[in-house]
C-alpha cells in the first residue's frame, strides 16, 4: 500500500505561462467516503485551462499554482477507491476535480469517473470528457429538431456541440468563428461556416435569417453573451456553455424581455451517466477522434503543449498528453 510519506513529481506553475517540475506528496489512499485514487494516464486541455495558464489566476478560491493544475479532463487508472462501483485497475474517464491532472497520482470524486471499454489508448479515450459535457447541455437545451441552431466558437467543445446538435435532428447549424474553420466544421455537420466575430455577424443578421437555438462556446468574455442576444431569433434559446472571467455579465435585459428569449447555462452533472453515453456517442462515431485531436504531446512537453493550445490557429484543435514517463527537471 502507498503511503502519504511517499514523494511524486507533477509539473507546476510557477508564474505566469511557465511550468516547472516539482516533487509533490504523494496523495496515498487514506481516502474520504466517495473518492478514488487514480494514476494519470493521460489527459486534454480545456479552453477553459488557458486563463489558469496564462496568468495563474485563483482556481476555485486558491493559486493555480499547485502541482499538477490546471487539468481536469483525465483517463487513467483506479489504484483504490471507497465505491463499490470503481476497483482497482479499472480503466476510468472523467473528471480531476481538485484541477490536478497533470500530476502522477490524483485523489478525485468516483461520481466524475466512468470506468469505460471502448478499445481507445488513453490520449484518445479523453475526448469522452468534453463530449459528456456537451451531450449533458444538449440535453438541457430540450428538443433541437427542425431548428436553425448556431455555435459561436468553433473550437474542439464548439464543434462537438455542431456534430451532436446535428444529429440531434438540428435542421441547420451555422458555426461562427474568427479563425477560418471550413476545411474542417463540414465534416462534423455545420451547414454554413461564419469566418467573422460573432459581432460582425450578429449585427448583419435579419429578422427571417436569425436562429432559434444559440450555444455560446467561447466564454472568458462578456462581449460573446451578448452578441448571441442580439442574434438569437424571437423565442429562442441560449446556452451560455463557456466559462466566465467575472461574475457579472451585463446583458440586454430589454431584448430578453421583448424577445421572450430563454438563458440556459450550469456545469455538467449525471458524469458517470453522461460519460457512458459520452463513450457510446464515441462508438458509433469513431471518425470524431482523428477529426478534433490534431496535438499529441508527452507529459514532458506540458510547456509546449500548453502553448499550442491557448494559440489559435487553423490546424489546431485539441490537445492532449499521454503520460508515459515521469517528467524530468
Amino acid at each position: 500500500m502507498m503511503t502519504t510519506g511517499r514523494r511524486m513529481r507533477a509539473p507546476m506553475l510557477t508564474a505566469p505561462a511557465t511550468f516547472r517540475n516539482v516533487e509533490a506528496p504523494h496523495p496515498g489512499t487514506e481516502l474520504q467516503p466517495g473518492q478514488a485514487l487514480v494514476r494519470v494516464l493521460a489527459g486534454g486541455i480545456c479552453g477553459s485551462d488557458g486563463p489558469y495558464f496564462r496568468s495563474a489566476l485563483a482556481l476555485d478560491g486558491r493559486s493555480a499554482a499547485i502541482p499538477g493544475a490546471p487539468l481536469h479532463e483525465v483517463v487513467g487508472e483506479v489504484v483504490a477507491a471507497t465505491s463499490d462501483d470503481l476497483k482497482p485497475g479499472d480503466p476510468v474517464v472523467g473528471w480531476a476535480t481538485r484541477f490536478d491532472g497533470l500530476a502522477d497520482y490524483i485523489i478525485t470524486e468516483s461520481s466524475s469517473l466512468h470506468v469505460y471499454q471502448i478499445a481507445l489508448p488513453p490520449e484518445e479515450a479523453v475526448l469522452m470528457q468534453p463530449l459528456a459535457c456537451v451531450l449533458y447541455a444538449v440535453e438541457r437545451l430540450g428538443s433541437v429538431a427542425g431548428h436553425t441552431c448556431a455555435v459561436l466558437g468553433l473550437g474542439p467543445i464548439g464543434l462537438l456541440f455542431c456534430h451532436v446538435l446535428k444529429q440531434s435532428g438540428a435542421a441547420r447549424v451555422i458555426g461562427v468563428d474568427r479563425v477560418d474553420r471550413s476545411a474542417v466544421a463540414p465534416r462534423l455537420g455545420v451547414d454554413e461556416v461564419i469566418w467573422a466575430s460573432s459581432q460582425r455577424w450578429a449585427a448583419q443578421l435579419d429578422e427571417q435569417s436569425r436562429p432559434g437555438v444559440i450555444v455560446e462556446a467561447v466564454g472568458h468574455q462578456v462581449s460573446t453573451l451578448q452578441d448571441a442576444v442580439t442574434a438569437v431569433g424571437a423565442g429562442g434559446r441560449i446556452f451560455y456553455f463557456g466559462i466566465p472571467d467575472d461574475e457579472i455579465y451585463p446583458i440586454n435585459m430589454m431584448r430578453f424581455l421583448r424577445g421572450h428569449l430563454t438563458l440556459i447555462s450550469g456545469s455538467t452533472l449525471e458524469r458517470q451517466r453522461v460519460l457512458a453515453a459520452a463513450e457510446q456517442y464515441l462508438q458509433k462515431f469513431p471518425e470524431l477522434v482523428d477529426t478534433l485531436i490534431t496535438h499529441r504531446f508527452s507529459r514532458a512537453d506540458v510547456q509546449r503543449a500548453f502553448e499550442v493550445a491557448v494559440t489559435a490557429g487553423t490546424s489546431r484543435l485539441k490537445v492532449v498528453l499521454r503520460f508515459d514517463e515521469v517528467p524530468a527537471d
